[in-house]
C-alpha cells in the first residue's frame, strides 16, 4: 500500500530551505551560476534557465539532486549555443 497523504508541514520546510541552501552554493560556488532558477512544484523541484555548457548542466543537475535527495528534481535546463557562425550575416 502506497502512502499518499501529503507530507509533514515540517518536512515542506525542510525542502524549502534545501532549495535556497543549493540557490546560494550554485550563485557563490565554483559555478557562479546566477542564471539558474529553482522552483517548488509541489514535493519537486524544477531547474531553469540558460547554462554555457553541457558540463555545467550536467554538474548542477549533479548538485542539484545530491543537495535534493529524496525529491524528484526536473531540469528545462538550455545550453547556450557557443559555436562560431558557418557563414556571414546578410545584412542587405
Amino acid at each position: 500500500m502506497t502512502d499518499t497523504s501529503p507530507p509533514p508541514p515540517q518536512a515542506a520546510g525542510n525542502l524549502d530551505y534545501r532549495v535556497a541552501h543549493l540557490a546560494e552554493h550554485l550563485a557563490s560556488g565554483d559555478l557562479a551560476e546566477l542564471g539558474v532558477r529553482l522552483e517548488l512544484r509541489g514535493d519537486a523541484v524544477l531547474l531553469t534557465g540558460t547554462v554555457p555548457s553541457t558540463q555545467c548542466r550536467d554538474d548542477i543537475l549533479r548538485m542539484a539532486r545530491e543537495e535534493l535527495a529524496g525529491h524528484p528534481v526536473h531540469s528545462d535546463l538550455l545550453v547556450a549555443g557557443t559555436s562560431s557562425p558557418d557563414h556571414g550575416e546578410d545584412l542587405t
